[in-house]
């Protein structure tokens, strides 16, 4: 399975650890989002960053939602089937999006595409950006939550 990660807070004020990690993981402004695989080396990195970021599991039928409208190419080219056709080789956006998830795919093999979706802020806002989402805010771990917040962006 793998996560999305979007930043919510900005940059005054950070640790330097904290902006190390956050630019790593290529989350540069607030509603940045990139999705990545659950792995140990993942986990601690947002565990560093969990007072910035929130994430959660993504589904595929979100993550195809997201390719089509806010992933862009080199170029500011929108992704279209045609284009993930003749770059990876899979049939559609949305098989591409859940080979992505099962981790049959990755973004690397797909150079063209960027790996961070630009989003807008969420309709009727964050829920307070300094409280965690266990507490009624908008920070950390959400679970299956974050596909309404992307919903929200999108």
């Amino acid at each position: 399975m793998s996560w999305a990660v979007v930043r919510v807070r900005g940059t005054v004020n950070i640790d330097g650890k904290i902006k190390d990690t956050l630019k790593m993981l290529r989350l540069n402004k607030p509603n940045h989002c990139v999705v990545i695989p659950e792995t140990p080396t993942y986990r601690g990195m947002l565990q560093v960053v969990k007072d910035y970021v929130t994430w959660g599991e993504i589904q595929p039928s979100v993550l195809s939602d997201m390719l089509k409208r806010r992933g862009q190419l080199e170029g500011g080219k929108n992704v279209s089937d045609n284009v993930v056709k003749s770059h990876t080789g899979f049939e559609s956006v949305s098989a591409y999006s859940q080979a992505l998830l099962k981790g049959e795919a990755s973004f690397k093999k797909f150079k063209e595409l960027k790996p961070v979706f630009r989003l807008n802020p969420p309709k009727k806002g964050y829920n307070g950006i300094k409280r965690a989402h266990s507490v009624g805010g908008a920070l950390g771990y959400r679970g299956d939550k974050i596909n309404e917040l992307i919903r929200r962006m999108i």
